[in-house]
């Protein structure tokens, strides 16, 4: 089951915004709706939403999370095949290949190119075929 915008959402557009497979529709000051054949279950929409309007995939009304605790992807560059895998599946565009550091260098590798675009969905890290990403909190080990 998708994640459900209730009846209190106020059309703020926070959700659709920040919804990193754009499964949200709606008008601003109206009623938005997530399309459940696109929703990933990331809960993005319910961590920015201002009203509690959302509800997880069994029912539970999702807390609105401060931006700055949010989890964000960590690279084991040593684990990391550089295949771009991550870096296609990110709809916020917030990943990319890392430059060689001289011509013919081999060691390159996914890194977090654009941390203030990135929701914390977590899609790198389920996509990786090489579990070289893991999602943590600032801070965390």
């Amino acid at each position: 089951m998708a994640f459900l915008i209730t009846e209190s959402c106020t059309g703020c557009t926070l959700c659709a915004r920040n919804c990193p497979v754009k499964a949200i529709s709606g008008e601003l000051k109206k009623l938005h709706a997530i399309n459940p054949a696109r929703c990933v279950n990331c809960g993005v929409c319910g961590r920015v939403c201002p009203s509690s309007a959302v509800l997880d995939n069994i029912g539970k009304t999702v807390v609105k999370v401060s931006k700055t605790e949010w989890e964000k992807p960590v690279i084991d560059k040593s684990l990391c095949g550089a295949c771009s895998i991550c870096v296609n599946a990110c709809g916020k565009d917030s990943l990319s290949i890392s430059m060689p550091a001289f011509r013919g260098d081999i060691n390159v590798f996914a890194l977090l190119s654009n941390e203030k675009s990135c929701v914390g969905c977590g899609i790198c890290a389920k996509v990786c075929p090489l579990k070289a990403i893991v999602m943590r909190k600032e801070g965390a080990s």
